[in-house]
């Protein structure tokens, strides 16, 4: 979620990563992006460029920085889903083709248009598409993130923290993170709600998991 007041050079780097990151195949992996009208244009053209401007190639060659899919069925179902959310009404700004040659590669790929009736909307590209959304203020945004069948995590892009608190505690996902792509660490809790689980992973919460702890009760 990349509000009108972001750090749209920082918001493209990190989201362009956090789209492209292991083909795109990670769970915390951005698939959505929510911009606020009055930085759409921008940040649409520096994104694009961002995710157009990658070298595919072997995952050990230092200069890659597009690896492939894990498998010919991961690509296919890739294909699929872009070629169905197009039928349904989608827009293919960029990519949306695969790369020929040895490997699973897919091109980066931009969707635009997506409704509610498309059944695109829904679900998760496990691969390097990007879902584009622009909306008019942050109601709308919150609307918007939380209409989704998942919630494991989520991002919002800021130069006002109270602002960027605010929504973070509207979003429906066991994480989000403020002015950085979603991320993990050992101290921090790791989980989602809806579709994308329950409980913790991670940090003394994670901990608690492996520990039996002993229930003793005085009746009065």
């Amino acid at each position: 979620m990349v509000l009108d007041d972001a750090d749209i050079d920082e918001a493209v780097r990190q989201g362009a990563q956090a789209r492209l990151s292991n083909c795109g195949q990670v769970c915390t992996a951005a698939k959505r992006f929510i911009l606020h009208e009055k930085i759409a244009t921008e940040f649409m053209a520096k994104f694009s460029a961002a995710l157009q401007s990658v070298t595919p190639g072997d995952p050990l060659d230092e200069k890659t920085t597009l690896g492939p899919l894990s498998s010919q069925e991961a690509r296919d179902r890739l294909v699929k889903q872009v070629d169905d959310a197009v039928k349904q009404g989608a827009r293919v700004e960029f990519g949306g083709k695969v790369i020929e040659g040895v490997g699973c590669y897919y091109q980066p790929t931009v969707l635009t248009g997506l409704t509610p009736s498309n059944p695109a909307y829904y679900q998760e590209f496990f691969g390097p598409v990007a879902q584009v959304y622009v909306v008019a203020d942050d109601r709308t945004a919150v609307a918007l993130a939380n209409d989704s069948h998942y919630g494991l995590g989520g991002s919002v892009w800021t130069r006002d923290i109270v602002r960027g608190r605010n929504m973070a505690s509207q979003i429906e996902t066991g994480m989000v993170f403020i002015n950085s792509q979603s991320d993990t660490a050992a101290e921090l809790p790791f989980g989602g709600v809806k579709r994308s689980g329950y409980g913790r992973e991670l940090s003394d919460l994670g901990l608690k998991e492996f520990a039996n702890q002993k229930l003793v009760v005085v009746a009065g």
